[in-house]
């Protein structure tokens, strides 16, 4: 992303004293939020993410407000403003006191545009609109999403897991999302379907592409769309590798260190056909040279 500004009016950067009541009232206000994710919701497995979530994005604030410089003069929208923090700030006392996450969380969006729109312009707000919106997987995905989806890709992932270990002819049975490998039985857990991965993914790759900074936007978008499919592949691989140990080393082994292990598989898998995939749609669809 390319961060520009005006040549022929006076500048100074965006980090400067100014904002930095700012920057206390924003600390006291969500640093008690933060530590107790970190004692709470971030100690599951499922939000394990929200640290790496968190220190990316306040490195994409930092990466842009570097680049960017205000105007001596800057055309603050301080009504607007004001009304959005008024917003972020009910958003969170409604998220804080009744322990709604995902709305906690939320509220830091307008809180923040709004602050800096009433300081320095929407147009810096819309500049810095991606770590913004980065900061929303903080949260964790609402539960009738969880509910309507984690079904459907369990009994898809077993499905898939037990065609493939037929195919490679190993003495398998399903019922519903429970596999029977030899004498050993296995549950698709929720863990297993791939939804926290999903979003896991789809964060990273977000990141990878803020970095990358791919200049079409077919490349990004076929991407993004690419990496739910991406996540449930890496999944399947996780349960077929669950039962392939599981039927040569027994249960224990299967459902002890090495189930934990294939956390680590799993991201591996993902990381690497995400990096396949971004490689080919690259030489598919080359960037556009642009002439001098």
């Amino acid at each position: 992303m390319n961060y520009q500004t005006d040549p022929d009016s006076a500048h100074r950067p965006f980090i400067s004293a100014d904002l930095l009541p700012l920057g206390i009232g924003f600390c006291a206000l969500y640093v008690p939020t933060v530590v107790h994710f970190a004692d709470t919701l971030w100690q599951t497995d499922e939000q394990g993410h929200g640290p790496l979530i968190l220190a990316a994005a306040l490195w994409m604030f930092y990466e842009a407000a570097q680049q960017l410089r205000r105007p001596a003069a800057p055309r603050r929208s301080v009504v607007s403003g004001a009304l959005s923090v008024m917003l972020g700030l009910l958003a969170y006392i409604v998220g804080h006191s009744q322990n709604i996450a995902i709305l906690e969380v939320a509220s830091m969006i307008p809180t923040i545009a709004g602050a800096l729109a009433a300081t320095s312009g929407w147009s810096t707000v819309n500049t810095l609109r991606f770590p913004l919106f980065f900061l929303m997987f903080m949260a964790p995905v609402p539960g009738f999403i969880i509910d309507a989806m984690t079904g459907p890709l369990k009994l898809f992932i077993s499905t898939q897991a037990e065609s493939i270990m037929y195919a490679l002819g190993y003495p398998v049975a399903r019922v519903g999302v429970s596999l029977s490998v030899g004498q050993y039985q296995l549950l698709v857990a929720d863990a297993c379907s791939g939804l926290n991965s999903m979003v896991s993914l789809i964060a990273v790759g977000l990141f990878f592409m803020y970095l990358v900074k791919r200049q079409r936007l077919i490349h990004n978008a076929l991407l993004l769309v690419a990496i739910p499919f991406i996540a449930v592949a890496a999944n399947l691989v996780r349960v077929v590798a669950i039962c392939l140990v599981t039927y040569y080393f027994g249960d224990e082994v299967g459902q002890g260190f090495v189930h934990g292990a294939t956390g680590v598989l799993l991201f591996v898998v993902s990381l690497t056909l995400m990096f396949v995939v971004d490689a080919v749609l690259a030489k598919a669809l080359p960037s556009k040279k642009v002439s001098a």
